[in-house]
């Protein structure tokens, strides 16, 4: 008999499929994880397949859910466009699923997912109207407003990423130039830090350094280490990568309204050398400032696992 106190949520990743059984104070009771296959189509499904089947071996249940970068229908069963995989644009992973293992899945977007963890369990616990914004490679986005997950018409709403913050600006890979996640993602980071160390060598040789002398060897955590340790360079980069943030969530904040802005992804792990510059931009930023109340940017609690709590929970709704 299925246990309705426990769900499952799967998270798609680059190099993992990760399943876990979640309940509902958001502890993970049991984990399974196979590969990735790079073919992806068919042969990801059935990785998907397996671990749902492996799982509910052990805790049955009829609440699944599968989380994963993309553009998601509104119906939650289609996956419309996926950025990193090969052979799943068009497909609707719901009814693939069924048809391998007889089981029900709703499927979601990653960002969605690990905004709804935060929100539930995490650094936005309590609060109706919350935003994400993840920053990695590049930007993942999500809105709850009144206590709703922001799907839009077509369940492709709050892709921040894809804001335009600069008409003129750098080409980002959706096709137009000026995006939010080319200023403010970990890749306009490491953009940025690779032109500072080549204009300005002579401040550059701790950076060099810790990439063993090839500036194609400078990795994020690099950066993060040497502003902890007092590096210029490295402390401006985070700077004005945290400029942009800020500026971006000024825009947001107008648009949503937010008690609350919470930063997840690999770049937060700078913490406040990110997130302090983030936090006086938006201030500076901010329209009609000093005349209303303005959101608390902090950083996210549940790491890597917030899309999988996250989807876990969503599919019990």
């Amino acid at each position: 008999m299925a246990n309705t106190n426990l769900s499952i949520g799967v998270d798609i990743g680059g190099t993992k499929v990760l399943g876990g059984v979640v309940d509902e104070s958001g502890q993970i009771l049991r984990t399974y994880r196979r590969d990735t296959p790079r073919e992806g189509g068919n042969a990801l499904n059935q990785s998907i397949a397996d671990v749902i089947v492996e799982l509910q071996s052990t805790h049955p249940t009829s609440s699944v859910g599968i989380s994963a970068a993309g553009l998601i229908s509104s119906d939650r069963e289609t996956m419309l466009g996926a950025p990193n995989i090969k052979d799943w644009d068009g497909v609707n992973i719901s009814k693939a699923i069924f048809d391998i293992c007889g089981v029900k899945t709703k499927v979601e977007n990653d960002a969605n997912c690990a905004a709804w963890g935060e929100r539930v369990y995490g650094s936005g616990q309590g609060s109706e109207n919350v935003i994400m914004i993840t920053v990695g490679t590049g930007i993942g986005g999500a809105a709850i407003v009144d206590g709703k997950l922001l799907r839009g018409a077509h369940g492709t709403g709050a892709e921040f990423g894809h804001m335009r913050v600069h008409p003129d600006g750098e080409l980002c890979g959706c096709g137009i130039k000026g995006c939010f996640e080319q200023y403010a993602s970990g890749s306009a980071l490491m953009r940025q830090m690779r032109k500072a160390i080549t204009d300005n060598p002579t401040r550059a040789t701790s950076l060099l350094a810790r990439a063993e002398g090839d500036i194609s060897g400078l990795v994020g955590s690099h950066i993060t280490d040497a502003a902890r340790e007092g590096d210029s360079l490295a402390i401006e980069a985070l700077e004005s990568c945290g400029d942009w943030l800020g500026a971006g969530i000024a825009t947001l904040s107008m648009l949503f309204d937010p008690s609350i802005v919470v930063i997840g992804g690999g770049v937060v792990d700078a913490g406040d050398l990110l997130l302090e510059p983030a936090r006086r931009a938006m201030h500076r930023q901010m329209p009609f400032a000093g005349k209303h109340e303005v959101p608390e940017i902090v950083a996210a609690k549940l790491g890597n696992d917030a899309g999988l709590v996250g989807v876990a929970d969503l599919a019990r709704i």
